[in-house]
């Protein structure tokens, strides 16, 4: 940032405006400064920073002049670069002696970001390019010299410092940048290690248990224990789903919902099970996404697909509440079961409130409420609604008349 000079926003003689553009964020080197949502203005001398505003009026703004800059380049935004280039990074030569004041005074870096919220605008990166490569400057300079002008209407001559020098202070800042570079790739690339070797783990694991069960089935020496049915069962879910059904590979969108449904109904049977043949389709729609990887669904295509279910002739159904909640439940998971085992609960427990019911049975609280409102429904426990909250009890009218 000391390259920078406070100056009143108007143009020199011989100078003319190029480009601009705005929310853009100044970094000296890479650290964060006070100057950020700014309207940025490309001559064919110098790169005006200032609010916006206040530039159209020749208020005071920051000013760069181009023959500082030596090199440029993008820099993409995001990990790996997958976000796009959204900052300018221009690496520039030495102070020159009888500079205006500015932000700094000294700077330990030799280049500094131009960030961009909205990404980097390819016609103003191709007009600084162009810029930079025409030194209009140095033409400026030389009329200003034959016609004897006064030396304020002109820029500062870029020869005051050698030329050796300029390259010098060039070269270490680019080597700079490029060790930082270096550094922040081989940060990227550890954590990316330590995801495969955690990785390398869990395929050992499953290497193992594997041999065991492949082992077993074919010497005959036993049935294969639950231990490990369980286990190879979890491996093979988190593995995920080898080709998700997605909306280009149908030609309608009823033939979409079709096979998505069944794709739906082949992955969360073993999952309904575990988790008590029930389970809200917020859960369901965590469940499905992550199976898929980075082919997601939206909630309303999972909504519009369980509605199917039945179609698919699906051991599964939608079903929605009186209170509104959805959720994804076995055919064979009957409310006089649920009801009846909510009541052993009841009475085991004197009372029970849909957060207690739900920490007891590994359920979330809407379905636990939804548990204890069935039981009601159906004549085996008693509501308690008071100040303190909901509370359900065991029904004393069917035992104790």
């Amino acid at each position: 940032m000391d390259r920078f000079e406070y100056i009143e926003a108007r143009l020199f003689e011989g100078e003319n405006y190029l480009k601009r553009d705005k929310n853009v964020k100044i970094y000296d080197g890479d650290d964060k400064t006070q100057f950020v949502d700014g309207e940025v203005v490309l001559t064919t001398h110098r790169i005006l920073w200032g609010k916006p505003g206040d530039i159209p009026k020749g208020l005071v703004c920051l000013s760069l002049h181009l023959y500082y800059i030596f090199c440029m380049e993008e820099e993409s935004g995001g990990m790996f670069g997958l976000g796009g280039p959204k900052r300018i990074i221009l690496h520039l030569g030495p102070t020159i002696p009888g500079k205006r004041p500015g932000p700094a005074v000294v700077s330990p870096y030799h280049f500094i970001k131009f960030s961009f919220k909205d990404g980097i605008d390819n016609a103003f990166y191709k007009a600084l390019s162009e810029a930079v490569a025409a030194k209009a400057w140095e033409r400026t300079q030389q009329l200003s010299t034959s016609s004897n002008l006064p030396a304020s209407n002109s820029t500062p001559k870029p020869s005051v410092t050698p030329i050796n020098s300029k390259i010098r202070s060039g070269i270490v800042g680019i080597e700079r940048s490029i060790e930082e570079q270096h550094r922040a790739t081989d940060q990227s690339i550890s954590v990316a290690f330590q995801d495969l070797k955690k990785l390398m783990e869990k395929a050992k694991e499953m290497v193992t248990v594997s041999k065991t069960i492949s082992s077993k089935i074919r010497e005959k020496q036993g049935d294969i224990s639950e231990d490990d049915t369980v286990r190879f069962k979890s491996y093979l879910m988190s593995l995920g789903i080898d080709d998700p059904v997605t909306r280009d590979t149908f030609r309608s969108d009823s033939d979409y919902y079709m096979g998505l449904a069944q794709q739906i109904s082949d992955m969360m049977v073993a999952v309904l099970i575990d988790c008590g043949g029930i389970m809200s389709l917020a859960d369901v729609w965590c469940r499905v996404n992550r199976a898929r990887g980075l082919e997601l669904i939206s909630p309303e295509d999972l909504l519009n697909a369980c509605k199917l279910l039945q179609n698919v002739d699906s051991p599964m159904s939608l079903r929605k509440f009186p209170s509104g909640a959805c959720v994804l439940q076995l055919n064979s998971n009957r409310d006089e079961e649920i009801a009846k085992a909510t009541s052993q609960l009841l009475e085991e427990n004197g009372f029970l409130t849909p957060v207690k019911l739900s920490q007891i049975a590994n359920v979330s609280v809407l379905l636990a409420r939804e548990r204890l409102f069935t039981t009601e429904s159906l004549g085996l426990a008693c509501r308690d609604e008071s100040i303190e909250g909901l509370a359900f009890y065991p029904n004393m009218f069917l035992t104790k008349a």
